[in-house]
């Protein structure tokens, strides 16, 4: 009681586009009578009997729900049963003193007086901590943990503990990143561990020969998780071997760099490429956890930051705020709810998730014309550039937040043939016709989708971003 999840329910619900119900709102409106009244006519006993009875049906079949339950309910087994198999469940996190200045005064039949109130904190307090799948305070909090995301300091210390259920594990991690932290994360995983693989750095993972080598080398039952350790390249790989491997077993994630945990191990998406193209095979596969620990951003070299800035500036233009201006701890965990929550939304990229394209239809067509030899970050941030600048163009967008993004990019026009990056733009996967399709913005966290532009002026753009 006084936790506030109902404010809180309503705040997360918009956020992952679901109903909400609050329990104790939905009982009184059954019964036509306040929760004071119920208690008053019908005693506790009784009160408690609907209340199971509601939560079944909340936790029961259909579309999923943000649910506020009462202080009370999870004092049902049957409840806590269900919250187990259904549900995502959430402690918001209050003290007893907090919680009593809130809810003093009104007519809660349990919150009369101050000492019995914290007394049945203190008696409730250790069923909470049962059924909860994460400790929060805010939707970020409540999103990460719908989402299956854990985001702390010191966390991978910790990775044995937050990989979830009790099989056996296989560690898929590239052969940097092995010598870094692969000792740390072998160490904390312990006997669970059956088998740990190696995959080239960057893209060079994302072949085909390189799935089949570990498929060949995996021996883990269908109870068995892969948990994958490094950059958004092995996090690619490790997703899509899961995905395949037995037609199907849990992965976890791990990202070591600042583009894995803002965006690349987020959302399901694993993939890898072939000789035609970036991403052409792949599978929805979201993770059973994905474990982000911003400790290990401070050995990332600087180059390899600055890949990553060019999706925290996009994920800042598209939340609206200038994200990228937070410290790392902070920024990581705003940059990883926001996508969360897109992504819960459209997990199967087939709506709004598109606006996280913001800049990549560019980026895309710019790698293609450098052979490859640019980097994807450095192409996002050239792509976000372009699609501001014709943001400005044509949706009216305030110059300042153009001028904004250029200076927290840094970005000088690259070397790469116009032709063939003109032709990759036009064979992208969101033109429609041989016609890009692109993201744009029309004021700092308001984006449009499917934007249809006159040749000459997406051309035009693009061509501004080459040598």
């Amino acid at each position: 009681m006084g936790a506030g999840k109902s404010t809180l329910g309503r705040e997360v619900a918009e956020r992952l586009g679901r109903p909400f119900v609050d329990l104790d709102e939905a009982i009184a409106a059954e019964a036509g009578m306040t929760i004071a009244q119920i208690f008053a006519r019908h005693g506790e006993v009784a009160f408690r009997a609907r209340e199971e009875e509601e939560a079944a049906g909340a936790l029961g079949p259909g579309p999923p729900l943000v649910v506020a339950l009462g202080g009370g309910a999870v004092t049902s087994a049957r409840t806590r049963a269900l919250l187990r198999e259904h549900a995502t469940t959430v402690l918001v996190d209050v003290d007893p003193a907090t919680a009593w200045d809130r809810v003093q005064g009104g007519d809660r039949p349990l919150a009369q007086d101050e000492e019995s109130f914290r007394t049945l904190y203190e008696e409730r307090a250790a069923l909470y901590r049962e059924v909860a799948d994460a400790v929060v305070r805010t939707a970020d909090d409540t999103v990460l943990a719908a989402a299956g995301i854990s985001v702390g300091l010191g966390l991978l210390e910790r990775l044995g503990e937050l990989v979830p259920g009790d099989g056996p594990l296989a560690l898929v991690s590239d052969s940097h990143v092995a010598g870094i932290y692969g000792a740390q994360a072998q160490l904390s995983l312990g006997a669970r561990l059956v088998s740990s693989h190696t995959v080239p750095a960057g893209e060079e993972a994302k072949t085909v020969s390189v799935c089949e080598r570990v498929w060949r080398e995996l021996t883990l039952d269908r109870r068995g998780t892969l948990v994958g350790l490094g950059g958004g390249c092995t996090t690619d790989v490790a997703g899509f071997v899961a995905a395949g491997y037995l037609r199907g077993i849990a992965w976890v994630a791990v990202p070591t760099t600042l583009v894995g945990q803002v965006d690349a191990a987020i959302g399901g998406k694993t993939g890898i490429d072939l000789p035609t193209g970036k991403n052409l095979v792949g599978a929805f596969h979201w993770p059973a956890r994905t474990v982000i620990d911003p400790v290990v951003l401070e050995t990332l070299p600087e180059r390899e930051r600055r890949q990553g800035m060019a999706e925290v500036v996009k994920t800042g233009l598209l939340a609206g705020e200038p994200l990228w201006s937070l410290p790392d701890a902070e920024l990581v965990r705003r940059c990883a709810a926001f996508k969360a929550g897109i992504c819960l939304r459209d997990p199967r990229d087939q709506g709004e998730r598109a606006m996280l394209n913001l800049g990549h239809t560019f980026a895309h067509a710019l790698e293609a014309g450098s052979g490859y030899s640019l980097s994807h970050g450095d192409a996002v941030a050239l792509g976000v550039v372009a699609a501001l600048r014709l943001s400005v163009e044509h949706l009216g967008l305030d110059r300042a937040v153009l001028e904004q993004a250029e200076q927290a990019l840094g970005v000088t026009p690259v070397p790469a043939d116009p032709e063939r990056a003109w032709s990759a733009l036009a064979l992208d996967k969101k033109s429609v016709g041989g016609s890009p399709r692109l993201v744009l913005l029309e004021a700092l966290g308001r984006p449009r989708l499917g934007v249809e532009l006159p040749e000459a002026d997406v051309r035009r753009a693009l061509e501004s971003l080459i040598a």
